[in-house]
């Protein structure tokens, strides 16, 4: 047998061998695999359908598209999934798709039944459910002729949603639109951007497929067997993960140590807790349903990990992590993860950087590279510091003020109260993980903040002393670009704010929400 079928016993800085022996696919098993999909897909494409009514009409098979490990180029050596994506011609949209789909795999497995011998294969149909949905496949144990390894094929059906879209450019945003406002379960649709999965995947260079393999076998060796009973996050997320991994901490080089990689993402697995992955590839904040859908997608309990080509499913949302946390932490210790030269390691965040723009009245918008992990006080120091060298008082950085200006931060959601950002906080904390415009304010004690909002629902931070009056307060307002004193009507918990009324005496306090209603 060949050598090094151990990775815990292999050393790191042999770890190229150890892939190259005994992970990348060898001849016949290669074979079989290519052979088995040929005669699957010409059993699709001529025979499945040929002269029958389903659903009272005729189907035909637009394209049959490869996915899973074999469609990626990230195929182990004698343990292959194979997916196969049937494009029929009876879905017109993703409702379609939803409604006719269990009739139509129960049709296929009928027609699979008589016809078992033309494929010259023994196959065997996998029963099983997702709960009380309805299966979104049809499993296949395949037995080739000369090994004793089965290949297991799905067979899913889809809606040709991306119809000719180029894969190196974003599909229309209505195509993510009409998937976001059809409702179905998180990722019942993903057959559908099969393609565009397979080629996030398939476009990496060849070490990084060999990581990815790397890091597939360590799942199926030491947690799915470890494990197997217990529900685990699927291979596709560990793919995601470790091509993060390396685009942050190789900066996309296709030089890189195997070591390395594995240390980086055992590292990743083991502080799962934190992980908050996306990319904005094939869909972005661009379209509003779309961008308040990735948005609430990046409020949800922790790990995060968007699929690329699908913002309805969120891959961390599986159980598991703690599992493979565990054996993470085991994997770290064995020699396969003992690198050379530790001061190399790869640096990855567990989020990426947010860009945050600092908008303050009478001053130039900023824009800082903020990471969400990163304390809220150190986003206040970068502000001041660069506040003050862009009105060139750069020797401000060096003095004390007589009285310590107190620099307020805060953010509003569309459709949400604004909210006051603690300096001991984090953006995470928050659940801000995209872009975001916060606000800034300086207050001298015992000057207070107060965030009016206007009639769209959007409010703005004000300084103001508690013994000021509502007149003073509406000037202000109108100071800062508001409208005109007389124009002003301002209402606090219902009531309304007259001009001689003191703050204090009304009961307004710091970061309270006054109304400001503009007169016709």
């Amino acid at each position: 047998m060949e050598p090094f079928q151990d990775l815990y016993e292999t050393p790191g800085d042999r770890l190229d061998a150890f892939l190259e022996h005994s992970l990348q696919p060898q001849g016949d098993w290669k074979e079989e695999g290519q052979d088995v999909w040929r005669r699957m897909e010409r059993f699709f494409r001529e025979q499945c359908f040929r002269d029958e009514l389903v659903l009272d009409q005729e189907i035909s098979v637009l394209k049959v598209v490869k996915g899973g490990s074999s469609g990626k180029g990230t195929t182990l050596n004698h343990c292959s999934d194979q997916d196969m994506v049937l494009f029929l011609s009876c879905f017109s949209s993703f409702e379609d798709q939803a409604q006719h789909r269990e009739a139509i795999i129960n049709f296929i497995e009928e027609k699979l039944d008589h016809c078992r011998r033309s494929l010259a294969y023994n196959i065997t149909v996998v029963q099983h459910r997702e709960g009380k949905r309805v299966p979104r496949s049809l499993t296949l144990q395949v037995q080739p002729k000369k090994n004793s390894d089965t290949i297991r094929v799905d067979v899913l059906l889809a809606f040709d949603a991306l119809e000719s879209c180029c894969l190196d450019s974003k599909p229309a945003a209505e195509i993510y639109e009409n998937l976001i406002t059809t409702g179905g379960h998180p990722g019942e649709f993903s057959s559908s951007f099969t393609e565009l999965q397979r080629h996030f995947v398939k476009s990496r260079p060849v070490k990084l497929k060999n990581l990815l393999r790397l890091v597939k076998f360590w799942y199926l060796k030491y947690v799915k067997c470890k494990y197997g009973r217990a529900a685990l996050p699927p291979k596709y997320a560990l793919e995601l993960l470790t091509i993060y991994a390396w685009e942050m901490g190789t900066d996309k080089s296709d030089n890189f140590n195997m070591d390395e990689g594995l240390v980086a993402v055992m590292k990743l697995l083991r502080d799962y807790e934190d992980i908050c992955i996306y990319w904005t590839k094939y869909y972005d904040f661009q379209n509003k349903i779309v961008r308040d859908f990735i948005k609430q997608q990046l409020k949800s309990s922790r790990p995060i990990i968007l699929d690329p080509a699908d913002p309805t499913n969120n891959l961390g949302k599986r159980k598991g992590w703690n599992l493979m946390a565990k054996e993470a932490v085991h994997c770290l210790r064995q020699v396969c993860c003992l690198t050379e030269d530790p001061s190399q390691s790869w640096r990855v965040q567990r989020a990426r950087d947010v860009q945050v723009t600092v908008k303050q009245t009478g001053k130039k918008s900023l824009s800082l590279l903020v990471n969400p992990y990163s304390p809220i006080w150190k986003m206040k120091a970068e502000i001041k510091r660069t506040s003050d060298l862009q009105e060139g008082h750069p020797h401000l950085l060096f003095q004390e003020p007589e009285e310590e200006r107190q620099l307020r931060l805060s953010f509003q959601e569309p459709g949400g109260e604004r909210q006051l950002l603690s300096s001991q906080k984090t953006l995470a904390y928050y659940g801000i993980f995209s872009k975001v415009n916060i606000r800034a304010l300086e207050t001298l004690p015992p000057e207070i903040q107060v965030f009016v909002k206007d009639s769209s629902g959007q409010s703005k931070p004000y300084a103001i002393h508690p013994d000021d009056t509502i007149l003073d307060l509406k000037n202000i307002i109108e100071g800062a670009g508001g409208p005109y004193v007389e124009d002003q009507k301002l209402m606090f918990q219902g009531r309304q704010l007259k001009n001689h009324c003191i703050l204090s005496d009304l009961q307004i306090e710091d970061c309270d929400t006054i109304v400001l209603i503009r007169r016709s």
